[in-house]
């Protein structure tokens, strides 16, 4: 994807990015990666909005209160979940995949999911490494899957899109 979606030359739409601040050096890999993609697809910078939430388990009562303003076309959620603290990382990812779609369901606006969890992470530099080399490929997918969802949603709703 080169530039902007044909189907946004008057209005380009605006997105929603709400990160995780746990494990930020990485999870921030994502949204770099991400904001770029927009950038590389001529999205304004303007057009993009970052939110930052303690962890990943809060990213979908955000989610919902930023779809509920109206003020987003897409929302895109970027977390680390892993091992350790009082919740199991399969609850924890289980409860943040499930909130977001049920977040879109409710309310029409599509949220897309860059949390990321690893059976297995360590802190040393070789886990380091390699998820932040993936969470900058997760980023630039899931900024392409943003894009190209807005783009279908106007398709199908053209008087529905935002702005």
């Amino acid at each position: 994807m080169n530039q902007i979606l044909p189907s946004f030359p008057d209005q380009p739409p605006r997105v929603a990015v709400v990160c995780s601040a746990w494990h930020r050096d990485i999870v921030d890999r994502a949204r770099q990666a991400l904001l770029s993609e927009f950038e590389r697809s001529r999205l304004p910078a303007g057009q993009v909005d970052h939110f930052e939430v303690p962890g990943a388990f809060e990213i979908p009562l955000h989610a919902k209160k930023l779809a509920q303003s109206g003020r987003y076309d897409a929302i895109v959620a970027c977390g680390l979940v892993v091992n350790g603290g009082i919740y199991r990382h399969e609850f924890v990812a289980s409860a943040v995949i499930d909130g977001l779609m049920q977040v879109q369901l409710e309310t029409g606006v599509p949220v897309l999911s860059a949390v990321l969890t690893p059976r297995d992470f360590h802190e040393h530099e070789d886990h380091q490494r390699f998820f932040g080399e993936h969470f900058v490929k997760k980023g630039a997918e899931v900024a392409r899957a943003c894009l190209q969802t807005i783009e279908r949603m106007r398709a199908i709703d053209p008087a529905g899109a935002l702005r």
